[in-house]
């Protein structure tokens, strides 16, 4: 367990908040530099809100003094309605101001995305042991928090800009005495405003850096209640809860306190200029104001300076903050690789992903073995595997047989190592089985065949690249593919999965393995697909190979062709040859004995194609779906 968390000091926190802006304005001002022309473009669409903000105020003023108040009703009505005419252009330019944006605003997610990959690439072939989920987490959901957030920070930032330049240049057009009342309150606010930002978004960092590690900790405390019980830590483990709540109250009441600093400071943007102005009223009449100027000042603050400082006051309080720690995690530097724990390369010792020392492998030691193994699909399920013992020594050719849901597929995937069982001991050479060596000591074959588009030559060299000419052309002598070579043309043909049967998909997958030909190829109904024949040519090619051949069989053909046969009934199993379980296997001879003949494939032009389902007991050999390819 660890230490009681204590809070970050101020110093470092502080330090934290000025590295992440100086990063992320330093990545911001290329970027923008580079989109010089979409930016002016968007000025451009926005000085139609400019006009509509100007002629609002100004348009009433006029109404007013020239109108109105003057004796002239008609003019007091063209005046509002030019101010109202100015509304359309406005929201004309709203489709001129969304396509800019787009321009601007794609460009950031594109950008941070191949950030991201690229940075997880590297690190990854630098650091395979260091990899995390930070690049998913940005790639998916950062990447479009900072992409939501960069359009509302430019759609309001441009509006606020060009509707306080239309104000104060509306303002200064009535009455340029106006600005003494209404700019001071406006420049403080927006100071002690813009004095909040950095703060908020450290504090914010804090609260979210808070609430994560109290996450893991009580995470990781659940799921370890027994051992914290066993070794009496529960009052440390307490402690050090309390210490991490008091952490994230901590944080959560100073950003509350910062956000107190930040409401007085929209108020103070807000609500002091109109009324500074009505206080002020008076003395500006009796200099000069008029009854129109000042309705007309009151309409700039409160229908176009107030909704705009608002708006951007508090998108900025809300995105602002969000948007700068989210930018910040793709600016700063990634985080340290776990500690890369080099592998011994010697002969006689190797290293696992853990750092453990595995044996080294035993001469004349089984391809692979399993030992007392119990598999389930679950803590309540009953055993698929219970306690199997089983070798398969080098150069064995074994075949599998047994009803459908009886486990095969299942024995299958835990003998390749791509299912760990619950239970016993899998291994390979001798030694326990690793991620590592998978590709240099097994295949696995499913029932669905991988073939992907491509050459044939590709799909063929798929496990092992540096096959030449002729290692490939004995394979297709020995399998049998020269009917798919020669309707190809070549084996630099173009291959299209959805134009070649499920019998030829089978075929290629089968002549991938035997260009591999690994210590151990597993087939799991590999062949079901094939006419008896084909399926006949390509086991008895598999265990001519040095390797050996363990085959889930669907057909009693494949099983009497095998050294030795399993036969699983559920978690009973019983391994022997075909004459001893005869004897021996009442299920083995239930099998046997319901077993059609081998059907003659119907397609005259020797296609392969599905074998008929046998009767008998669970559809006879057929199985349960396979494992997905490895």
């Amino acid at each position: 367990m660890k230490p009681p968390h204590t809070a970050p000091h101020t110093a470092p926190r502080t330090a934290r908040r000025n590295g992440a802006l100086t990063r992320v304005t330093h990545d911001a001002r290329p970027f923008l530099r580079a989109r010089t022309g979409t930016v002016l473009r968007l000025a451009g669409w926005s000085l139609l809100e400019f006009v509509q903000t100007f002629l609002g105020g100004f348009g009433v003023a006029r109404a007013l003094d020239h109108g109105f108040l003057a004796g002239r009703p008609l003019t007091g009505l063209l005046w509002l309605a030019v101010a109202a005419v100015a509304v359309l252009p406005a929201q004309l330019a709203t489709r001129g101001v969304f396509g800019r944006l787009a321009d601007l605003v794609e460009p950031l997610r594109d950008g941070l995305v191949r950030r991201a990959v690229s940075r997880a690439l590297s690190g990854a072939l630098a650091h395979p042991a260091g990899t995390t989920a930070r690049s998913l987490s940005q790639v998916t959901h950062q990447s479009e928090i900072a992409r939501d957030g960069w359009a509302g920070l430019v759609l309001t930032l441009r509006s606020f800009v060009f509707t306080v330049a239309g104000a104060v240049a509306g303002l200064l057009a009535l009455e340029p005495r106006l600005l003494l009342v209404v700019l001071p309150p406006l420049i403080l606010g927006a100071a002690l405003f813009l004095a909040t930002l950095l703060p908020m978004a450290a504090r914010q960092r804090d609260y979210l850096t808070a609430d994560e590690a109290y996450a893991a900790h009580a995470g990781k405390a659940a799921a370890d209640l027994r051992d914290i019980a066993a070794a009496g830590a529960a009052d440390r483990t307490v402690t050090e809860s309390r210490a991490l709540a008091e952490d994230q109250v901590r944080a959560a009441r100073s950003l509350a306190r910062w956000s107190g600093v930040r409401v007085v400071a929209l108020a103070v943007c807000g609500r002091f200029p109109p009324l500074l102005l009505l206080i002020g009223a008076p003395w500006l009449l009796r200099n000069g104001l008029t009854p129109g100027a000042l309705v007309g000042a009151l309409t700039y603050l409160t229908q176009a300076l107030a909704p705009a400082v608002q708006a951007l006051m508090t998108m900025l309080s809300t995105v602002g903050g969000r948007l700068l720690v989210v930018l910040d995690r793709f600016t700063d530097a990634p985080p340290p690789p776990a500690e890369d724990k080099t592998e011994d390369k010697t002969e006689d010792k190797t290293e696992d992903k853990d750092g453990d020392r595995q044996p080294p492998a035993r001469a004349g030691a089984p391809v692979a073995e399993l030992r007392a193994v119990t598999f389930a699909y679950g803590p309540a399920a009953h055993p698929v595997l219970d306690r199997l013992s089983l070798t398969v020594a080098p150069g064995e050719h074994l075949a599998v047989v047994g009803p459908s849901g009886s486990g095969k597929s299942t024995l299958a995937a835990v003998l390749a190592g791509v299912e760990a069982p619950t239970g016993g001991t899998v291994l390979w050479h001798g030694r326990p089985v690793r991620g590592a060596d998978a590709t240099s000591v097994r295949v696995l074959l499913p029932q669905h065949a991988y073939v992907f588009t491509g050459s044939l030559r590709d799909n063929l060299r798929y496990l092992r690249p540096g096959a030449d000419d002729r290692s490939i052309a004995a394979m297709i002598d020995a399998l049998g593919l020269d009917p798919l070579l020669s309707r190809l043309g070549s084996l630099d043909a173009d291959l299209e999965p959805d134009r070649l049967s499920q019998g030829e998909r089978q075929l290629v997958a089968l002549g991938r393995a035997y260009l591999a030909a690994p210590p151990l190829t597993i087939l799991d109904e590999a062949t079901s697909r094939l006419d008896p024949a084909a399926e006949t040519r390509a086991e008895l090619a598999f265990a001519a190979l040095p390797g050996a051949l363990v085959v889930v069989a669907h057909r009693l053909s494949s099983a009497r062709r095998a050294d030795r046969i399993l036969v699983m009934d559920g978690p009973r199993t019983r391994c022997g040859t075909s004459a001893e379980l005869l004897r021996t296997s009442s299920l083995y001879r239930d099998l046997a004995g319901l077993w059609e003949p081998d059907e003659e494939p119907r397609r005259k032009n020797g296609e392969p194609e599905q074998a008929p389902h046998k009767s008998g007991r669970g559809n006879g050999f057929i199985s349960s779906p396979p494992p997905s390819p490895v």
